[in-house]
């Protein structure tokens, strides 16, 4: 993407500011005035329509203001980020308060969760520190009804399965899937872009399968914040918050992917769908050969960033510090 002027800039960082604090579409005049941008609010509007051309801005319906996009956000915590208040020292002076007094490790995790929560407004989950996986070696696929085996061959020699629901018609793709499972994986992980067409309706089931599986959905998962979730003004309406309730009520360590550094995902990034009108800020944290565990907080694409990751690597980094 072409650099942003520094009046782009400016004013993507207070429509962002703007609509994270009132949930309202913002124009021109507004900026001036709130954020005192030392120009007329003609040139803010010029600046505003730039950033829309760019994907930057949206304007939710005709003569409204403008709203950030998911692009917007993207570029806000990439190349915008302020540093994070001061809030966020006394909550690292409320954690160096908190060790493994607590009565268990799973005691600690819950009580760093509802503080997470309480500090942000957003859903807090903590995952127990954990090996990595090995890497697969092998598919194979048996059919049976209405059902289809999915045997997973791992270079350790470990194996599982997964019991997924047959697509319709799929059978005679099941040897083709094979082989050409076998092929990607002698050269690496799947490159699933790579899918030949005929072989798409079963290929994205087994994507989508494979996926929510490599998240360890036995890891052990702390959760805490739901209903600050769905009383967020994003989610008040039943049929589109339904898969993400469902989501977590399942499957919760799908939320949460494996990862060795710092992550934001916003939107459609996150590989799962029910996710595409959230957004995760997550951190690692490392204890020696336990492996690692991740601290995330999911709420709305619409949320104070900075706050959220300096939140998550400060409990991270305390965990860190506990466990070592």
């Amino acid at each position: 993407m072409k650099p942003l002027s520094t009046r782009q800039r400016q004013v993507l960082q207070a429509t962002v500011h703007h609509y994270v604090d009132t949930i309202e579409p913002v124009g021109s005049r507004t900026l001036v005035q709130r954020f005192g941008i030392p120009v007329s609010s003609a040139t803010v509007r010029s600046a505003m329509g730039a950033l829309e051309q760019r994907g930057l801005l949206m304007q939710p319906h005709t003569s409204a203001g403008r709203v950030p996009s998911q692009l917007g956000y993207r570029h806000y915590v990439d190349c915008l980020l302020p540093e994070p208040g001061s809030a966020v020292q006394h909550l690292e002076r409320e954690l160096t308060g908190l060790t493994l007094r607590w009565a268990a490790l799973d005691d600690l995790l819950a009580q760093l969760a509802r503080r997470l929560t309480d500090f942000t407004g957003l859903m807090a989950l903590i995952s127990k520190p954990a090996q990595p996986r090995s890497r697969l070696e092998a598919i194979r696929l048996v059919s049976s009804g209405d059902r289809l085996l999915v045997l997973l061959v791992e270079d350790s020699g470990r194996a599982s399965h997964l019991n997924l629901r047959l697509p319709q018609a799929a059978e005679p793709e099941l040897k083709a899937i094979e082989r050409w499972t076998d092929r990607q994986l002698a050269d690496g992980p799947i490159n699933w872009d790579s899918l030949p067409p005929q072989l798409q309706n079963t290929g994205i089931v087994l994507r989508n399968a494979l996926e929510l599986n490599a998240v360890a959905p036995d890891q052990p998962l702390v959760v805490h914040g739901l209903s600050r979730l769905i009383a967020e003004p994003e989610f008040q309406i039943s049929s589109d918050v339904r898969p993400l309730v469902e989501l977590i009520d399942e499957q919760p360590a799908a939320v949460v992917r494996s990862s060795e550094t710092s992550r934001v995902w916003i939107g459609e990034e996150h590989p799962h769908r029910a996710l595409q009108s959230c957004a995760v800020v997550q951190a690692p944290y490392r204890c020696g050969t336990e492996g690692v565990g991740q601290v995330a907080l999911l709420g709305p694409m619409r949320m104070a960033y900075a706050t959220a990751r300096a939140a998550v690597q400060r409990v991270a980094r305390h965990l860190e510090l506990v466990l070592s």
